[in-house]
């Protein structure tokens, strides 16, 4: 396996993988915080969370996979050479279990707080379903050769995928609704900035060894950084251009509601009781 050729650049490697982590790691708190302190997870999509869970599940298995075996790591240096580094840092492998942890707590909320009409769509849990038959498939053709490597690679082309389409949930969510509220934007912006460190940290690691190959052996890493600035990016015009300090209202709330009396008018009661004082006053009109 290859070595540093800077110390410099190693160092700055580093800094950049844990600055995801945190970035990553930090960018799932706000909108935790935000659903414990309302008690309700109304504007949050509930498809969006399905899919980050199967997402990061996905996620963690290839990364502790190629991080932690031996085996695994062979059969990577087997194809892509030995003089390559693993493209997956420890930063890696923690964010993955991180992010499961965090998935879970937020299903856990969804589960107990108010949710309005909100549901699991159909399409999500379809979605769910061919990811677990495929994953299935999968395993039982990688068995007879033990083709790990290649097995794994399954896995982080799904969380490619489901990096795809998760963004796509809130974000048409938000359009309907032309409204963010209920979405924490905290967390978009981590999430942004966690995506912008990890792709710099793949560039590090490539402009040291002189070879773009650590992008082609983990090319899932790459994906997940632009796709996550893209969708990050659409999902700040619509907090912050868009649908700006817009709060949105159920529908049955939309109609304003006017009082019984018109405080301008006189009531009926009166004007019956003006009219018969103003008749009793008038003068009689005189006989022929």
């Amino acid at each position: 396996m290859a070595s540093w050729n800077s110390v410099g650049l190693e160092v700055t490697y580093e800094v950049f993988g844990w600055l995801t982590f945190i970035s990553w790691g930090i960018s799932a708190y706000p909108q935790i915080i935000l659903n414990f302190h309302r008690k309700s997870v109304v504007g949050l999509n509930f498809d969006y969370e399905i899919l980050n869970m199967i997402k990061h599940w996905s996620y963690l298995i290839y990364n502790a996979s190629l991080y932690f075996s031996p085996l695994i790591q062979k059969q990577y240096f087997d194809q892509y050479g030995y003089e390559q580094m693993i493209p997956v840092a420890a930063n890696d492998v923690a964010f993955s279990t991180h992010s499961v942890v965090m998935n879970l707590v937020v299903l856990s909320q969804i589960a107990i707080y108010e949710r309005g009409n909100q549901k699991f769509s159909k399409y999500a849990i379809s979605i769910v379903a061919v990811v677990c038959l495929i994953v299935a498939i999968c395993f039982f053709i990688a068995l007879p050769s033990q083709s790990w490597l290649w097995l794994i690679s399954i896995f982080n082309s799904i969380q490619v995928c489901l990096t795809l389409i998760k963004y796509f949930p809130q974000a048409f969510m938000n359009f309907l609704r032309k409204s963010t509220d209920g979405f924490s934007i905290g967390g978009v912006l981590l999430d942004f900035s966690g995506g912008v460190f990890n792709y710099a940290q793949m560039a590090v690691q490539s402009i040291d060894q002189g070879s773009w190959v650590n992008f082609h052996g983990n090319m899932g890493k790459v994906l997940i950084s632009l796709v996550t600035i893209f969708y990050d990016s659409i999902l700040m015009l619509q907090h912050y251009v868009l649908y700006p300090d817009k709060k949105w209202l159920p529908k049955n709330n939309r109609e304003i509601k006017q009082p019984l009396i018109n405080e301008g008018l006189i009531p009926v009661d009166q004007q019956i009781k003006d009219s018969v004082n103003s008749s009793s006053h008038q003068p009689a009109t005189p006989e022929v």
